[in-house]
């Protein structure tokens, strides 16, 4: 019997497609043409994965934020039919409380929420501020043209977050270098694990020391629930490594990404370049967010009960992931979505996610980039890409899509 949605028949397996799918639409900022295929046809698609499973892939909107609010859909590793992204050799664990379901996933979560609060996270705008001014003197002041990614857009949030975690800041490269193996598609196994232990060991080392000798950061924090019994050291070793992460590697790509899609659409570019209306430079954000949404590999899940939806049943057992690059692109939430336009109202977008696992640190990530995005195009409103587009490399071999360098000049 043929699918329903997509008329293809499970007697053909090569008839379903492979997922991810390769990026080879004209625009860099496109999702890739046959997810705009797929989500034409129906808002649910089987796909194949790398170990020759299949899953539920899910293109349009409205299926997302049901699916990811729904209690039956688990963000569990390790429930029968969940879509992991490689092999289990390839270091792919439980990443802290994101991948566990409740009460677990809220009792863990409840311990880090106090430091992502709105109203503690507008208390760093002004240090964030300086931060951004520092290193766009540092940029003027030196030689052009410069790697904006290692000069600009990976500083910002290394020293928000090694700051908030208390974590030095001399020790961004050794975090940066290792990082970016673990989100690396194209590394090994054997590296991706050396790398994610030796992030984890120096991790562990600087807990045990919170522990002993509690300071004013958000590492001494997640050591205190170790200390209360609230936490094993791993717990609490895993939890640092996560925000760590999520902290910076997801904002520098945002910031480095954001910078060239604007540069390629001037007219974007002018509007807010010249306004100093500190609601349009938020309005770019989401819409930037929406535009460019950078996790390309989805939202994956399981199906814990069987769920009737768009026509279809999942069944128990089945993994579904949320594709939400291309959920961010349907037509029927947002007015011609491939179009940049940052004076749309794009809030409603799905690059954070939705439901109880929407990220944590989503106040923090949009007050770095208002300030980002509100500051750098003013102070050097020359700004420009050094050489051709088509000379830019983009990460398509990594969980975290974005540019590998951003040579600017002005």
């Amino acid at each position: 019997m043929a699918d329903t949605l997509t008329g293809r028949t499970p007697e053909a397996p090569d008839a379903v497609p492979d997922f991810p799918m390769p990026r080879q639409s004209r625009c860099p900022f496109d999702p890739p043409p046959a997810l705009k295929d797929l989500q034409q046809e129906g808002p649910l698609a089987k796909v194949r994965l790398w170990d020759g499973s299949e899953s539920w892939l899910v293109t349009r909107y409205a299926e997302q934020r049901a699916l990811l609010g729904d209690p039956r859909v688990s963000a569990d590793t390790d429930r029968p039919g969940y879509p992991t992204k490689a092999s289990p050799e390839a270091g792919e664990g439980k990443l802290s409380f994101i991948m566990m379901d409740d009460p677990e996933h809220a009792r863990l979560r409840r311990m880090v929420t106090a430091p992502f609060a709105v109203r503690k996270v507008e208390a760093l705008r002004p240090a964030v501020q300086r931060i951004v001014d520092d290193l766009i003197d540092d940029m003027l002041a030196g030689p052009a043209p410069v790697d904006l990614v290692d000069a600009f857009a990976l500083p910002i949030p290394s020293l928000v977050i090694c700051e908030l975690l208390g974590v030095p800041y001399e020790e961004h490269d050794f975090f940066q270098e290792h990082t970016r193996t673990m989100v690396r598609t194209t590394a090994t196994p054997e590296e991706r694990g050396a790398a994610s232990r030796e992030v984890a060991g120096y991790l562990a080392g600087v807990v045990g020391k919170r522990i002993a000798e509690p300071q004013d950061d958000l590492l001494s924090s997640i050591a205190g629930g170790v200390t209360a019994g609230e936490l094993t050291h791993q717990q609490a070793t895993e939890m640092a490594l996560l925000l760590l992460i999520a902290g910076h590697e997801t904002t520098a790509n945002m910031i480095a990404l954001g910078t060239l899609a604007l540069l390629q659409h001037p007219d974007q570019l002018a509007l807010l370049r010249e306004s100093d209306d500190p609601k349009l430079v938020a309005s770019a954000v989401e819409e930037l967010l929406r535009y460019l949404h950078i996790t390309h590999l989805g939202r994956r899940r399981a199906v814990t009960e069987d769920i009737e939806i768009a026509g279809q049943v999942i069944k128990a057992g089945e993994g579904v992931i949320m594709v939400n690059e291309i959920g961010n692109r349907d037509p029927e939430v947002f007015a011609d979505p491939d179009r940049l336009d940052i004076t749309r109202d794009a809030r409603r977008h799905v690059a954070f996610g939705f439901g109880v696992h929407q990220c944590l640190g989503q106040p923090l990530a949009r007050m770095e980039l208002q300030v980002v995005y509100g500051t750098l195009y003013r102070r050097i409103p020359t700004l420009k890409l050094a050489g051709e587009l088509r000379d830019v490399r983009f990460k398509t071999d990594a969980f975290i899509y974005g540019v590998h360098e951003l040579p600017v000049s002005w």
